[in-house]
């Protein structure tokens, strides 16, 4: 199969060549929609400078086991609902941030369709955050 794949791609340079190029023009478009990506240090410079909010796109239950002080807790699932906790937040840096950093590009669409102009992702979600040996705060 892999001999098949090499024959293909050494008979069609032009056809795998564009492929390609669409395939990262499509990949970097979604992922600049979503907004610019932070790194954890750029995350705490943001919010000490210009007051950024901070919004914890994860279940209740993993927010309650360690979160970024301040983080306000809106799930993935129910951004489009609740769109109101952040409205005092429009005209500031609004920094998404989730487990890993899947679900931050999808909401930050989201948060752009809805007139946020300064939309930004945590690079790495919380697992960069802890692995980085960030603090958290648990909530009980």
């Amino acid at each position: 199969m892999f001999d098949q794949l090499i024959e293909f791609v050494s008979n069609h340079p032009i056809l795998v060549g564009g492929f390609v190029i669409l395939l990262v023009l499509f990949v970097r478009n979604e992922i600049a929609r979503g907004g610019a990506s932070l790194s954890p240090q750029q995350l705490v410079n943001l919010v000490n400078q210009e007051g950024a909010a901070v919004v914890d796109l994860r279940d209740p239950k993993e927010y309650s086991a360690g979160h970024i002080s301040g983080a306000l807790n809106i799930p993935h699932a129910k951004l489009a609902g609740g769109l109101n906790q952040l409205v005092k937040h429009k005209e500031k840096p609004v920094v998404l941030a989730c487990k890993m950093g899947q679900h931050s590009s999808a909401a930050g669409v989201t948060l752009r369709k809805n007139g946020f102009t300064d939309v930004r992702r945590l690079n790495g979600g919380m697992t960069e955050w802890r692995a980085q040996n960030l603090p958290v705060v648990k909530k009980s």
